[in-house]
Formats: C-alpha cells, sequence, structure tokens
C-alpha cells in the first residue's frame, strides 16, 4: 500500500531482459539507483506507480523484477538505462497519509492528449482506459505514473484533467510531461470497491 506522495526520483542503471531459457520464466530485472537508505530484500517500492519486490540491494540503489503480466500491464518494457522513475517506499502504519490510498496496481495506459499553463499551474489532459474513465470524477483522486493527483475535470468520455502544481512537477517526473507521452494510471481503490458492491448487489 502507498499513498501516491513521491519520495525520491531514481534512475534506471540497468536494464536485464530475461528470454525464460534455462528454466527461468521470461521477465524483466531493472537495477535503480536511488538515494533511500537501509532497503532490504523483500520489501515493496513503487517504480513509476507499479508496485515491485526489491530481490537485490546495490550499492546507491536496488534490483526489482517485472514478470509477464506486470510488463503486460505497464510501459516497464519499454524502459532504457538513464529514465528517471517515480518512486515510493510502502506505507508504514505511523505514516501521514498525504496523498491517497494508492496500491501500486497499474490500471493501464494514459496517453497526454492536451497541456497548458494556467496561472501557477499545469493542465493535462488525458485519454484513460474505460475503466478507469468510469471511475474519474470532479475532485476524486487519481495516480499517475504513481503520483497522487486530484481529478481537475473530466471532459470527456475517455478523458480525464489533472493540474500539477509546481512543488509536483519539481519533485517528480511529471515536470517534463508533453503531448503524446504515455503515463501509467491507477484509479481510486474506492471507487472500484463501491463498483464491485453496486454491480453485484441484489
Amino acid at each position: 500500500m502507498f499513498t501516491g506522495i513521491v519520495t525520491a526520483v531514481g534512475t534506471v542503471s540497468r536494464v536485464t531482459h530475461a528470454s525464460g531459457n534455462g528454466g527461468r520464466p521470461p521477465g524483466l530485472t531493472l537495477t535503480i539507483r536511488a538515494p533511500y537508505q537501509g532497503v532490504k530484500r523483500g520489501e515493496s517500492i513503487a517504480v513509476n506507480g507499479a508496485c515491485l519486490t526489491v530481490f537485490r540491494v546495490v550499492k546507491g540503489g536496488f534490483a526489482v523484477q517485472a514478470i509477464e503480466t506486470t510488463l503486460g500491464r505497464t510501459l516497464l518494457g519499454e524502459f532504457t538505462r538513464g529514465r528517471r522513475v517515480n518512486l515510493e517506499r510502502a506505507l508504514r502504519a505511523s505514516d501521514r497519509l498525504g496523498g491517497h490510498f494508492v496500491q501500486g496496481h497499474v490500471d493501464g495506459i494514459a496517453t497526454v492528449i492536451r497541456g497548458e499553463r494556467r496561472g501557477d499551474a499545469w493542465v493535462y489532459d488525458l485519454r484513460v482506459p474505460p475503466a478507469v474513465r468510469e471511475l474519474a470524477l470532479p475532485h476524486g483522486a487519481i495516480a499517475v505514473d504513481g503520483v497522487s493527483l486530484t481529478v481537475n475535470d473530466v471532459p470527456g468520455p475517455e478523458e480525464v484533467q489533472i493540474a500539477l502544481i509546481p512543488f509536483t512537477r519539481e519533485h517528480s517526473t511529471l515536470g517534463t510531461l508533453r503531448v503524446g507521452d504515455r503515463v501509467h494510471v491507477e484509479a481510486d481503490v474506492l471507487g472500484k470497491y463501491v463498483r464491485q458492491l453496486c454491480g453485484t448487489a441484489t
């Protein structure tokens, strides 16, 4: 469980693709440079909003693996050396909940279709998967590349609008968003449960 409050921006230092030969399952290993201290094997870290398990600790960072299921839902398979990524360690019971409950289960890929500066904020319209758009409402929550954001508007049947304050742009990878960029999105988990309960009610 996470909050969508990015605590560091890391850099992919190595990408290893497993072919599945030799009895090993196919997948991807990412080694990430990060400023974290005390990272342990087995802990969960959200990488651009995707919850991944640390399987190796290295000097100045850690390594995580993504299996085929994760690769099919995310952009991780397109990551290359030098890619900057949003990072968040798992929520502790004593932590402040500054964002919203984020599971680290990417619901799909969104595309930036419009972007402009409005006063002191930058506003972006994203084309999102239907399952994410269905759960989006103004002033509700959405995670974009692991960043907890407020839905500013829902300008179209396939669109969600977000607004970024200067602090978010400076302390996450979202400061470089451009039209055409693709990002991970996760809908609000509370909305998912409400939808499920309403859909099964008799």
